[in-house]
């Protein structure tokens, strides 16, 4: 009983997209859900031209909704709408496009159309893409063409769960072709995809590390001086240095020469040494005789008063 259940849910499911689909056709419809809400049922459309599903006022929404509940005995459907930005990355859309365009040019230009769409989507940055049409193109006999380009996944998880694939047909006079469109996404990740890092650069931590050493190192010891003063000191002290050379220089050759003068006038100076001495000796002899001329006087002064007494 509950697989039945599940599989009549699913063909209600499959008849209501079939449904909106054809009520819809050209608006450029992508994907149809069915969400369970406590609400209701509500309806997920995304589509290219959200304006035409909506309609003057919502007009079409109306009339869908209604048409919803009376023949598919839905309670309360709610029909919300998501528009697509990148219309070239789905395949459901790239193909309905192929499809209007051989409806309204014909069969003689079905080459033109499949390499413009599959240009213009490996121009929106898909990977790859392949498209094939299948009919009596452009003859009486029925056949395959198909146009493809970049690198697109075949079989694998990926080509099932990765790789977007849409079908459709068209009517034509000749009779009905087939479209069949796969594009691999740009976002796509793939098992053997291997991505390379940098080394991780060590070098910029050590540099850091030891500016912080330093950086305490300098913050510990004292002030240092300047550069610029140790250079004006060092200027200063060859400044100094130099007149000092050349004073000693100066007095070196000064000294020789003194040494010269010296050496001539030692003998003249020990002659002039010896006539000083012969001076000296009468000069010192004078007082004692003017002492005795003295006495003389004082003594002929007390025969004189002696007499006149």
């Amino acid at each position: 009983m509950i697989e039945r259940d599940f599989i009549a849910q699913k063909t209600k499911e499959y008849y209501i997209k079939q449904y909106v689909q054809q009520k819809l056709k050209g608006a450029g419809i992508s994907q149809i859900t069915l969400k369970k809400i406590p609400l209701g049922e509500k309806i997920i459309i995304q589509t290219s031209r959200p304006s035409l599903i909506v309609g003057s006022k919502g007009a079409n929404i109306k009339e869908l909704t209604r048409t919803l509940k009376k023949d598919f005995n839905l309670e309360n459907p709610q029909i919300e709408i998501a528009e697509i930005k990148d219309i070239f990355l789905d395949a459901s859309i790239v193909a309905e496009r192929i499809a209007s365009s051989l409806e309204r040019f014909g069969s003689a230009r079905f080459k033109g159309v499949g390499h413009k769409t599959m240009q213009s989507v490996l121009d929106a940055g898909a990977l790859g893409v392949e498209i094939i049409i299948s009919g009596k193109i452009p003859g009486a006999r029925a056949k395959n063409w198909r146009f493809y380009q970049g690198y697109l996944k075949k079989c694998g998880d990926v080509a099932l769960t990765g790789v977007r694939s849409a079908k459709t047909f068209a009517l034509l006079k000749s009779g009905i072709i087939g479209i069949k469109v796969s594009i691999m996404p740009p976002n796509l990740v793939l098992p053997d995809s291997v991505e390379i890092l940098d080394e991780p650069e060590q070098i910029m931590e050590e540099i850091k590390e030891a500016e912080e050493t330093e950086e305490k190192k300098a913050a510990k010891k004292p002030a240092k001086k300047s550069p610029k003063k140790k250079t004006a000191k060092k200027t200063a002290k060859k400044s100094e240095e130099k007149p000092a050379e050349e004073k000693a220089a100066v007095a070196e050759a000064a000294g020789e020469s003194a040494v010269e003068t010296v050496e001539s006038t030692e003998e003249p100076a020990a002659e002039d040494a010896s006539k000083d001495i012969e001076e000296a000796e009468p000069a010192a002899e004078e007082p004692a005789a003017v002492e005795t001329s003295e006495e003389v006087v004082e003594t002929a002064d007390k025969t004189a008063d002696e007499e006149s007494k």
